[in-house]
């Protein structure tokens, strides 16, 4: 059924559209009992239309809903009304980070800022079991204050077949990626994922790591002119390296962007932890690369070769570092 200001689902009334994607329509509506504003995400017909998608779906929204953090979308409800699956949702005023993001990258106080925050918010849904496993900065909301919100867990269960499937890789693309979406999705996919394989949380870490990539250098780390080119560069080719940032900053992008699970971050936390203490660092000019060594110069004068018979020596002077 359209939905347009006034229409009723439950208890909420639709006030406004917020915006519409791949997993669904977004709009702004007043829950008529708590008198609040919230947010409801109406689910795509044919992604809730089979039962046992639908049902995985389900169970980790339930779980989701019990996370409580500063930097996780609150869910409020999951229900139906005539026909119409929505979910309601903490109504978050700002902007999604693919917004707040430019050509040139972000300062690095803003990158720091929302990464750290991201990777906390990751780091309490995986301690509840719950991956994301479709972290892309328009799943991320800023508040004018700057706080950073992660939205959307457990809509990627809507779209997961069975690992293995022979079809799946197919399948995701076509489900996650609708028209003018599939490089903005697919880029953000970790290796595991572009191959189809078993996820765990490792796959938010890799993705995250794309998203820090992005906010420094204003450009994703793997890109290619189709969706096939992207994904083999997912799974193969090196992110470029950032040579305007210190090595201490690429050391913490490699390990986030390693393609091999076992040599990435293992939690979410830890990346966080490292970008706070690379931040303390970076303030303080106390990093390892901006401390000017003081070498001590030793000089000699040699004889310079190249002397015709008889004729004098001629000098020079060679120095060397101690």
């Amino acid at each position: 059924m359209p939905l347009s200001a006034g229409t009723r689902l439950g208890p909420y009334e639709i006030l406004a559209p917020i915006g519409a994607g791949g997993m669904g329509e977004v709009f702004r509506a007043n829950d008529t009992r708590l008198r609040r504003t919230v947010a409801i995400k109406v689910l795509p017909r044919d992604q809730v239309a089979d039962p046992e998608r639908k049902k995985r779906f389900l169970q980790e929204a339930r779980a989701a809903s019990a996370l409580n953090h500063p930097n996780i979308v609150t869910l409020h409800d999951i229900a139906n009304d005539s026909g119409v699956d929505y979910l309601v949702m903490e109504f978050v005023p700002g902007k999604s980070l693919n917004k707040v993001m430019t050509s040139k990258g972000l300062k690095i106080s803003e990158t720091l800022n929302y990464v750290q925050q991201i990777s906390s918010g990751l780091a309490a849904a995986h301690a509840a079991a719950i991956v994301h496993r479709d972290m892309k900065p328009a799943n991320v909301m800023v508040t004018a204050e700057s706080q950073v919100k992660i939205l959307d867990f457990g809509l990627a269960k809507l779209v997961e077949h069975a690992p293995g499937a022979e079809d799946e890789t197919r399948t995701e693309e076509t489900a996650l990626t609708k028209s003018g979406t599939v490089i903005g999705t697919v880029s953000y996919m970790s290796p595991e994922q572009a191959s189809a394989k078993p996820l765990d949380q490792r796959t938010d870490i890799f993705s995250l790591g794309v998203m820090l990539y992005e906010m420094l250098a204003g450009t994703r780390p793997f890109r290619g002119t189709s969706t096939v080119e992207t994904l083999h560069a997912i799974i193969h080719d090196p992110a470029p390296p950032l040579r305007a940032w210190p090595p201490e900053l690429q050391e913490i992008l490699d390990k986030a962007l390693s393609k091999d699970p076992k040599d990435r971050y293992q939690h979410a936390g830890d990346l966080g932890l490292d970008l706070r203490r690379f931040e303390k660092a970076w303030e303080s000019k106390s990093l390892p690369s901006m401390r000017t060594p003081q070498s001590s110069w030793f000089s000699r004068w040699v004889p310079y070769g190249g002397r015709a018979r008889g004729a004098p020596h001629r000098w020079t002077v060679l120095h060397w570092p101690a």
